[in-house]
């Protein structure tokens, strides 16, 4: 155990020692940490920035970052890419390689065994669902920067060839018909293998004005039409979970409200208009972001995993990856050192409100520690310090407790033990000045006096074994009837004497109790504990009742005795009922012996039932009597298995019933 010298106590610990220290170097540790991993990771993502900043220019590399990209959004995987790569690095002149996020190799159009080491930055990542809108050329086909999504990656969009055969006739009809009243028209294949028809010079009024213009080419399939469900569900499951109302989304991904267009199915004469997916406001922006997030969510088991690309010269060598010119470096070195100092700032503040609390609770412990009045330590907040320093408080309210205890059982012992030991003293001292004749009485009186010493210290010692754990029983196989008989034979004279009736009740002979695995002595001694307890307080004329039966109990699995001890006395108040079981306890604070013993009794009936692996309680009502209840287990192993259950009685253990109750 460490021990701190004394002088050393009330000085606080070196800066580096110290809770504060230490928390300031690990935030100011993780600040640093977490500057550089953020200026990497802005190294790896913001190629745009660096490709200006270095003067790097991938737009002659555009085709092959294209073509890879036209075969991720095709194919769910990227077997079979190693061909594509090799033809568009033969093409190119170029070394073309890709791996995977964890630069694990996908394919290498080097033709070593052992290729060159791949650097550690990628000049591009192929992802069809997060296109580079500056390298790729689609990125503009379908909403330029704004849609991130390569247009080929189609997925449950992609028609079967029925649809798509249908389709490419019906918009072969429309071009031929545009081409008789004189419109030049193309029929123009999408990714999805739906056909459109494409007007030469790209003037759509002309063919407003025609009768070419085919509803059923616009029209969605029975394949579209289950994709644009799912994308809508996913969609109107993001605005659901941002509390806003759902859409109904269009081929073009245009969409109206859901109001709008059930009230459009209701009736012919409404037409909804299609509501254009860039909108000025708040809603229409989050419905743009929620549709563009249901579209990756729904393509994402479509199109290949994002991949790495390194390109090279010829020879092998990747192009490296880009690096930090000295105007970058200086910001990013400036930006580093503010979040330093912000961090470091927070952290000085943090940490002084957090070791604040735990030098008053060290300045409380030392002042308890030299005997001095701690006053509380005040709790401010329910944090864990805040928690540590209400128990502590707890603690310190404890400790005064226990230290009044201590001095209230020091009195209490010294009054019981004066008592006796005065009135010997007195009728010795009567007997030795010739103003007492020792005669029959005068022995009595003292035998009387020696007799109630003797319990006193009896029950001290049975308290002090119980609380050493050395408290010795001896069971055996017990009758509680046999018990509570001799009980009640032990205390009928005390009983008759004070004019109160002193009743034994057993099982009834159709339900008798179980057999009790018990130190029949320790038994006696604490039902007679109880039995005295109640007939001193029971006024003339009452009745005390003792009786004994079986009971099943979830603590108990092998079923248990309870015995009962009722009397029709005094009772007790409510106030006073927690403490009946305390040691010197006595509701009656004169400590008069006429009205109460030494408060000891009812401590040792708990004790005993304790090592029993037993049980007590009290109930009573004021001006009604009270109830005392041992529960006992009668299985062997549980009553075994308590501390102090096991081995030989001392002689002088014997079983005492003795007037010291509360």
């Amino acid at each position: 155990m460490l021990r701190v010298p004394r002088d050393r106590r009330r000085t606080r610990p070196p800066l580096r020692k110290s809770l504060f220290g230490r928390l300031l170097a690990v935030s100011a540790l993780v600040a640093a940490c977490s500057v550089a991993a953020t200026a990497w990771i802005a190294v790896q993502t913001t190629s745009g920035a660096i490709r200006q900043e270095q003067g790097q220019n991938l737009t002659a590399d555009a085709r092959i970052y294209d073509s890879l990209l036209g075969y991720a959004a095709g194919h769910p995987t990227w077997e079979g890419v190693d061909s594509t790569v090799r033809e568009l690095a033969r093409q190119s002149g170029r070394r073309i390689a890709l791996t995977t996020e964890q630069h694990r190799p996908l394919a290498d159009s080097a033709s070593r065994s052992s290729p060159p080491a791949l650097p550690p930055q990628a000049s591009a990542i192929v992802d069809p669902l997060s296109v580079d809108t500056a390298l790729s050329r689609t990125a503009d086909r379908t909403g330029g920067a704004a849609d991130r999504v390569d247009p080929r990656a189609v997925g449950p969009f992609r028609l079967p060839t029925a649809e798509r055969t249908a389709l490419q006739r019906a918009a072969e009809r429309n071009a031929e018909c545009l081409s008789r009243v004189g419109v030049a028209a193309d029929v123009v294949r999408g990714p999805s293998g739906r056909p459109r028809v494409q007007v030469v010079g790209n003037d759509p009024d002309r063919v407003q004005d025609t009768r070419c213009v085919s509803e059923d080419l616009d029209a969605p399939t029975a394949t579209e039409r289950k994709a644009l469900a799912t994308l809508n569900e996913l969609a109107d499951a993001c605005l659901k979970r941002q509390n806003r109302a759902g859409v109904q989304l269009d081929l073009d991904l245009s969409w109206v409200d859901g109001s709008v267009r059930k009230a459009a199915a209701d009736g012919p004469a409404a037409v909804p208009v299609p509501v254009p997916s860039v909108r000025t406001g708040e809603d229409d922006r989050a419905t743009a972001s929620c549709v563009d997030t249901a579209r990756r969510e729904q393509l994402g088991s479509y199109v290949a995993s994002p991949a790495l690309l390194f390109i090279g010269d010829e020879g092998g060598t990747t192009v490296p990856g880009f690096d930090l010119s000295p105007a970058n470096t200086a910001k990013i070195a400036g930006a580093a050192a503010l979040v330093l100092a912000l961090t470091v700032g927070a952290t000085v503040l943090a940490g002084s409100r957090l070791v604040r609390p735990l030098h008053a609770l060290t300045g409380a412990a030392q002042r308890m520690r030299d005997g001095e009045d701690s006053a509380p330590v005040q709790v401010t907040d329910d944090s864990e310090i805040g928690r540590l320093a209400a128990a502590f408080n707890d603690m310190a309210d404890h400790r005064a407790r226990l230290e009044t205890q201590r001095k209230d059982m020091v009195s209490d012992v010294a009054h019981e033990l004066r008592t006796p030991l005065s009135n010997i003293r007195g009728w010795l001292e009567a007997a030795q000045d010739g103003l007492a004749e020792p005669d029959p009485a005068f022995i009595a009186s003292l035998h009387t006096e020696a007799v109630q010493l003797q319990h006193i210290i009896d029950d001290l010692q049975d308290l002090a074994a119980a609380d050493a754990g050395a408290l010795r029983l001896h069971p055996e196989p017990v009758r509680v009837e046999d018990v509570l008989a001799q009980v009640a034979a032990a205390h009928q004279a005390r009983a008759e004497t004070a004019g109160v009736m002193l009743t034994a009740l057993g099982a009834k002979a159709d339900a008798p109790s179980p057999a009790l695995w018990a130190d029949p002595v320790r038994l006696r001694q604490a039902i007679g504990n109880l039995v005295t307890n109640a007939v001193r307080h029971t006024p003339s004329g009452g009745r005390v009742t003792v009786r004994a039966y079986g009971a099943s109990s979830a603590t108990a699995p092998g079923g248990e005795v309870v015995v009962e001890v009722a009397d029709t006395g005094s009772g007790i108040a409510a106030e006073h009922l927690p403490h009946v079981f305390d040691r010197f306890w006595r509701a009656e604070k004169s400590r008069s012996r006429r009205t109460g013993g030494s408060g000891l009794g009812l401590a040792i009936v708990r004790k005993l039932v304790e090592a029993h692996g037993g049980s007590v309680s009290a109930a009573s009502v004021e001006g009604q009597g009270s109830v005392f209840t041992l529960r006992l287990p009668t299985d062997a192993a549980e009553a075994a298995g308590t501390p102090g259950a096991a081995g030989t009685t001392s002689p002088d253990d014997g079983g005492r019933c003795g007037p010291d109750q509360v």
